[in-house]
């Protein structure tokens, strides 16, 4: 059986609670990416344009810094990574967190939560920044999705 990390990165506590209900179903390690500046509501106002968020996502080379730190990816076979959806794709944090890790040989699977946004070309892009990898086509799922929803999906990329 491989060893099995779910990472996530939320906002508001959406993507935590769907990475937490995955975890507990497939037995697998939490992590949360943790932004080494946290974001405040005004952070987040996604209307505001001069917002940090809108701001972040506007520049392709934005990378916030993380605050926290996997001890050691080279534990992982299958690491799942999750996030919210921003403007169609994944929140600039979890590209940095694609940079910071070497993921050579290992499967990433992204899954996000949103209220209806696709997920847009997010696989295409943490491919890209992690090119050593095996990125799976990722997954949106709402705030409620259950955990054998969850453990249904994820088990295609445990064998």
């Amino acid at each position: 059986m491989s060893k099995v990390l779910v990472a996530y990165f939320s906002a508001s506590g959406v993507t935590k609670k769907v990475a937490t209900r995955l975890a507990e179903e497939i037995g697998a390690e939490l992590f949360e990416i943790v932004p080494e500046t946290p974001y405040t509501a005004e952070d987040l106002n996604w209307q505001d344009k001069n917002s940090r968020s809108s701001i972040e996502m506007k520049d392709t080379n934005s990378r916030p810094a993380i605050g926290s730190k996997i001890a050691d990816i080279r534990l992982y076979d299958v690491i799942y990574v999750g996030f919210p959806v921003w403007w169609y794709r994944e929140p600039s944090i979890i590209d940095t967190f694609m940079e910071a890790y070497d993921f050579s040989g290992k499967k990433v699977v992204p899954f996000a939560t949103s209220g209806g946004s696709p997920m847009g070309d997010a696989e295409k892009r943490m491919q890209a920044l992690a090119p050593k990898a095996k990125v799976a086509k990722g997954k949106r799922f709402a705030a409620h999705v259950s955990g054998k929803e969850l453990s249904d999906w994820a088990t295609e990329w445990l064998s």
